[in-house]
C-alpha cells in the first residue's frame, strides 16, 4: 500500500488503485492488477498524479469500506478496481460498487463489454460498473493486464487507427463536470475528448 500526503497539490489528480483477489491479498501468487494500472497510467497520463493502493479480498464488505475510505478519507477523485466482475459467487466487486455509489454511469460498463467483445466472447460475462460517489469516479475494470490496457484504450486496427474508443477518453471530461481537476494525456496513448468549450488553452 503506498500512501499519499493531504497537501497535494489541488491541480493533481489522485487515483486508487484497487486490486481484489483472494489468493493474491493472501500472498499465494503476485498480484498483476495494480503494476499494470502503473504503468498504463506513467504513460497516459501528461498532467500531475499520485495513487494510493490496496490489495484486497473478495469481501464485499472489505470492498466497500475500501471504496468509501479512498474517497471519503483520502480524497481521491478516481478509483479503479480489479477483478470480483465476472458471475462465480465470490465476485462481488459490483454489489459493493453500488453500494456505495451516489450515482451510476452505466455508458462506462457498456464501452467495457463492447471493448472486450472484439477479443472474446466470454466478454458479455462480465459485470463491470462505472459510478460516481461525492467528488469521484469509480469504474470497475478487469482482472488481467492485458485486459485492463485494452479497455483503457480501445481497440485499433492494423494501422494503428481507432476503432473502438477505449473508456478512458471519456474520463478527464467526467471529473471536469464532477469537479475533479483538468487531467491532460499523451496522445499517442489515449487521447482524452472535451467539447471545445471545455478545452483549456495552453
Amino acid at each position: 500500500m503506498t500512501s499519499i500526503e493531504k497537501t497535494t497539490a489541488p491541480d493533481t489528480l489522485l487515483i486508487g488503485l484497487v486490486s481484489i483477489s483472494d489468493r493474491a491479498s493472501q500472498g499465494v501468487y503476485e498480484d498483476k492488477g495494480i503494476p499494470a494500472l502503473q504503468a498504463w497510467f506513467t504513460q497516459a497520463l501528461a498532467s500531475p498524479w499520485q495513487m494510493e493502493t490496496r490489495l484486497i479480498a473478495d469481501e464485499q464488505t472489505v470492498i466497500e469500506h475500501t471504496l468509501i475510505d479512498l474517497v471519503d478519507r483520502v480524497g481521491c477523485h478516481l478509483v479503479l478496481t480489479t477483478g470480483g466482475t465476472g458471475p462465480a459467487p465470490r465476485d462481488v466487486t459490483p454489489e459493493a460498487t453500488l453500494a456505495v455509489a451516489d450515482r451510476v454511469m452505466p455508458g462506462f460498463g457498456e464501452q467495457m463489454r463492447q471493448i472486450s467483445l472484439n477479443f472474446v466472447p466470454t466478454a458479455i460475462l462480465s459485470r463491470q460498473l462505472g459510478v460516481i460517489r461525492k467528488q469521484a469516479l469509480i469504474l470497475n475494470l478487469p482482472g488481467q493486464p492485458k485486459s485492463i490496457k485494452e479497455t483503457l484504450e480501445g481497440v485499433r486496427n492494423a494501422a494503428g487507427e481507432q476503432q473502438v474508443p477505449g473508456i478512458f477518453a471519456a474520463v478527464p471530461y467526467c471529473l471536469d463536470l464532477i469537479g475533479g481537476p483538468y487531467v491532460e494525456t499523451h496522445e499517442q496513448v489515449i487521447k482524452a475528448f472535451r467539447p471545445k468549450s471545455a478545452i483549456r488553452p495552453q
